[in-house]
């Protein structure tokens, strides 16, 4: 007795690893890096033009001079830097939000987009800014990792909150 085994449907496809800008959609990632940079620079502007100039102005010392010093000085670097990672953060999260997927690779291509922003504002001004090497080694090295941080929590959250990834309503079952 011969064994004929029954035809089954087309053979699985093979398996084939997935390209490393599968899945990337470009709107979210733009979207990401607009509201990085306005998140920064209007967290930027409150806090050194409003909490730093009320604080210099309580001890008399308020001029251009004075806050650009505290800018560049270590405190004002530091503070710069969190304020500028937490920008860059929230920027992935509200891309890894609107993409739905892969949250953790849109938040870095935004963290990714943000730095080439920053380079591109960088070259194109008259006298760039000198800052330190080791805060500018420290951004260079942290953006994206703060980028994908925020689609991290983006995917932490997926499904918490009423509002489903892309800004539609979630679907209710039941």
């Amino acid at each position: 007795m011969d064994y004929q085994p029954i035809p089954t449907s087309t053979p699985p496809a093979p398996v084939e690893p997935t390209g490393f800008f599968t899945g990337i959609q470009i709107l979210p990632i733009i979207a990401g890096v607009v509201v990085d940079y306005i998140a920064t620079y209007a967290a930027m502007y409150a806090y050194f033009f409003v909490y730093v100039a009320n604080e210099l102005g309580k001890r008399g010392e308020v001029s251009p001079e004075v806050i650009t010093a505290y800018m560049l000085s270590d405190e004002g670097l530091i503070i710069g830097f969190v304020i500028g990672g937490l920008g860059t953060a929230l920027g992935g999260f509200v891309a890894a939000r609107r993409a739905g997927t892969i949250e953790i690779k849109h938040g870095a291509f935004v963290g990714l987009g943000s730095l080439m922003l920053s380079a591109l504002e960088q070259a194109m001004q008259e006298e760039p800014v000198v800052l330190p090497e080791w805060f500018t080694f420290l951004s260079v090295l942290s953006i994206i990792p703060a980028g994908a941080l925020g689609g991290y929590v983006a995917e932490m959250l997926k499904g918490i909150g009423g509002i489903a990834p892309g800004g539609g309503s979630p679907q209710r079952t039941g």
